[in-house]
């Protein structure tokens, strides 16, 4: 018999997390955790990503910033790839015997269009 992973809302992870933050919390974290049928660990996971996270919130542009660098380079590399998949595929077309200047040449005053 398996046990199937539960999943838990986002709203309901920062409930709980909010719920152990609390200042004057007369509750200790394994109480919430039993509570609410999730593990203390859990919990305690949560409270961390929740804590690393929380600049995020209260500076939102410093993080899409961040993101957009990381396309910008995403995407040099992908032209990069692109470019050598090109001159690959060029090389692999290209008859071995002729340059592909020449063939391509051969081609049009043939009258025939070569790629």
């Amino acid at each position: 018999m398996s046990n199937k992973r539960r999943q838990f809302s986002s709203e309901f992870k920062v409930k709980l997390v909010l719920e152990v933050l609390k200042i004057k919390n007369e509750k200790p974290l394994n109480q919430i955790a039993k509570e609410h049928n999730v593990l203390p660990k859990n919990l305690i996971n949560w409270k961390l990503q929740f804590l690393e996270n929380a600049e995020i919130a209260m500076e939102p542009s410093k993080a899409v910033k961040e993101y957009k660098e990381q396309i910008k380079e995403l995407e040099k590399k992908v032209d990069k790839y692109a470019k050598t998949v090109g001159k690959l595929t060029v090389e692999r077309d290209c008859p071995r015997a002729l340059p592909c200047g020449v063939v391509a040449s051969l081609g049009r005053a043939m009258g025939k269009h070569v790629a």
